[in-house]
């Protein structure tokens, strides 16, 4: 699953199997190792190895990053078996959040980062144009859904050249369904045909190939993501979220909800490590550092410790920020001793 791209969980008997597995892991951790969740969304792996490198090198702490499914992951952060979730998404799991708010299992210690949204974009280029590439501008006025009806022609689907093509999510995918509701919603379905791609790679290729060769594509898509952060895109705009129109009777006629992600830690890990706790309610980022971490992590062959450490030098203001003022002078010191090592 790479979440939170509005994939199926897994199956009931998948979940069994990753359990057990995970409870057998689990068993050989020290005391003294911070253990981070970290399943398989690339985001939420890095900022494991962003906290886990001052962590280590900053704090003199052993760190762990233990991969789990989604599931199993907030099972183990409510035990105590996992120690920090630095980017829990309770859109997406909002039962088990006020659950484990409610019974004080789990401690939420800020913000790591909001305004992670998805939607239906567009290339910039489309609209402004691109001098250095020799690119006009051909729909200078798109600016929303409403728009679409009278530019479809630009977006013409090579399989029905009567219409245009919408690029959806892969069949499966929660935004599938919910997209095509859109595009009936908006009238759209007599201007646009959906278009779902075999698979989430599938959808990357294509957009990659229609952006670096300059065409026109209309495609969904979400952050924060390597492909938003690479490249200059234009999301659409639809009406203002609310529950009111977010229903499958309504067609889902207005932007998806703006996301917030926190970092969320086990209570009695916090209550053991002061420290770490002050260092951690002061983490956060901004989704345009997420985005352009994510684009460097794609272009140098998915090497988590160099994205982490990229991330690091890139953005120095931003980490020592989170280094509480106590401790700051000599956090700061060991971590950039350590960094200047790795730049050797």
């Amino acid at each position: 699953m790479k979440f939170p791209s509005g994939r199926p969980l897994v199956s009931s008997t998948i979940l069994v199997m990753a359990i057990s597995l995970f409870l057998v892991v689990m068993a050989y951790g020290a005391d003294n190792t911070v253990v981070f969740s970290d399943p398989g969304w690339d985001s939420i792996q890095v900022h494991n190895r962003i906290a886990g490198f001052i962590f280590e090198h900053g704090y003199g702490r052993e760190v762990e990053y233990l991969f789990v499914d989604l599931t199993p992951g907030l099972m183990g952060l409510e035990r105590g078996d996992i120690d920090l979730n630095m980017e829990l998404w309770p859109t997406y799991s909002i039962e088990w959040w006020d659950k484990a708010r409610k019974e004080g299992t789990v401690v939420e210690l800020g913000v790591n980062f909001d305004g992670a949204t998805q939607g239906w974009y567009v290339p910039k280029y489309l609209i402004e144009g691109d001098g250095k590439r020799g690119i006009e501008p051909v729909v200078p006025d798109l600016k929303s859904v409403y728009d679409l009806s009278e530019y479809w022609e630009v977006f013409r689907d090579p399989e029905d050249p009567t219409k245009g093509r919408l690029l959806n999510g892969p069949t499966g995918w929660v935004a599938h369904d919910i997209n095509i509701a859109k595009l009936e919603g908006y009238g759209l379905d007599q201007y646009f045909t959906p278009f779902s791609p075999g698979s989430g790679t599938a959808l990357d290729t294509m957009i990659v190939s229609a952006y670096e060769s300059g065409r026109p594509i209309l495609f969904y898509y979400w952050e924060p993501t390597w492909i938003l952060g690479k490249y200059d895109m234009v999301r659409l705009d639809e009406p203002p979220y609310s529950e009111e129109l977010w229903r499958p009777e309504t067609n889902f006629l207005c932007e998806w909800v703006t996301a917030t992600t926190y970092v969320a830690a086990n209570r009695v890990f916090i209550e053991e490590n002061p420290d770490l706790e002050a260092f951690l309610r002061r983490y956060s980022t901004s989704l345009e550092e997420n985005q352009k971490t994510l684009a460097w992590l794609q272009d140098h062959n998915y090497d988590l410790g160099k994205a982490a450490l990229w991330f690091l030098q890139e953005y120095p203001e931003t980490w020592k920020n989170w280094i509480p003022q106590d401790v700051r002078t000599e956090i700061i010191r060991k971590v950039e001793e350590k960094l200047k090592e790795f730049n050797k």
